[in-house]
């Protein structure tokens, strides 16, 4: 069983509904763990291009342990997740697909994807050429929620619900989920996907692809722990721990063969999790080959991560 955080948790801001009662999204203008903080005093508006209604809206979550019910929790949870109030596996998040419309995202808002078309028409009638930036269940974090000390060259590559730690940077092809990110100053020029979480210090490197459970059918999350380099083009199915490098262009997935210095051949699995290790393909024999390593690949610039 997860340890789930107990928290009390809420959320004052305003929610976009559908004529038949849906609601699209909830921002938070305030939002925290325990006791609210007074109640929403956002007005009420209607979007006549969108047809849709903006109320406001305070949610209260009595434990955040509990799964969320509707799609009203589900976004004060993630606003907490990207507002660095709670990190990534602290708070249960199970069935929030199923809680989540699917949207348009428009740059008048967001638009139940059904109902596209129409408000295509209809903002084209008031003579706005309608611009859609994504059809998905998550909006882009940055849309409602902009944690401090952070650079992110794509706000489309980051979705509400990631958890970025100030020093982080996030390059033009770096993109983070939800319930995922990172824990310290990192440089984010790949694939952080969901679940996953990246220690201090650490880089994932361009074209890297970090695999959000531990590959080959297991449930297992995995993650990066401080201080480690995923080199160009790199991934990874199985979690680092501190200290640890995988080389340029290197895929290790569980079930990957691994050479030891002591040519006894493992499965990546048994290595998940373990300290100062490099991964390499030795590029004479075309062999995966890990071996104990020390002192450091040069580490973050300190200077790029002053956000």
């Amino acid at each position: 069983m997860n340890d789930y955080s107990t928290s009390s948790a809420w959320g004052s801001g305003a929610a976009t509904y559908t004529a038949d009662g849906r609601v699209l999204d909830a921002w938070f203008s305030r939002f925290g763990l325990g006791e609210p903080e007074g109640i929403s005093e956002l007005p009420v508006g209607r979007d006549e291009l969108r047809d849709v209604e903006i109320r406001p809206i305070d949610v209260r979550v009595s434990s955040l342990a509990v799964a969320p019910v509707d799609a009203a929790d589900v976004y004060l949870r993630l606003h907490l997740l990207s507002g660095r109030h709670v990190r990534p596996h602290e708070i249960n998040v199970d069935g929030v697909f199923g809680h989540l419309s699917n949207n348009a995202w428009t740059d008048l808002g967001p638009v139940a994807a059904t109902d596209l078309d129409e408000t295509r028409l209809r903002a084209r009638i008031k003579g706005h050429r309608l611009r859609v930036e994504s059809v998905d269940k998550f909006p882009r974090m940055t849309d409602y929620v902009m944690p401090e000390g952070v650079r992110i060259a794509d706000a489309s590559r980051v979705r509400l619900g990631a958890h970025l730690a100030e020093g982080t940077t996030v390059m033009h092809e770096g993109f983070v989920n939800y319930n995922a990110g990172t824990l310290g100053a990192s440089m984010v020029e790949g694939r952080i996907s969901a679940g996953v979480v990246v220690g201090d210090g650490s880089d994932i490197g361009g074209g890297s692809s970090i695999m959000g459970t531990l590959s080959g059918g297991g449930k297992e999350v995995v993650s990066i722990g401080e201080r480690c380099l995923l080199g160009a083009n790199a991934g990874i199915g199985i979690s680092l721990g501190d200290d640890c490098v995988v080389a340029a262009g290197c895929y290790v997935t569980a079930g990957s063969k691994v050479t030891l210095p002591d040519g006894r051949v493992v499965k990546a699995r048994e290595l998940s999790g373990a300290d100062n290790l490099m991964f390499w393909v030795n590029t004479t024999t075309g062999v995966l080959e890990a071996r104990s390593r020390s002192g450091s690949w040069g580490e973050l610039n300190a200077a790029l991560h002053s956000n």
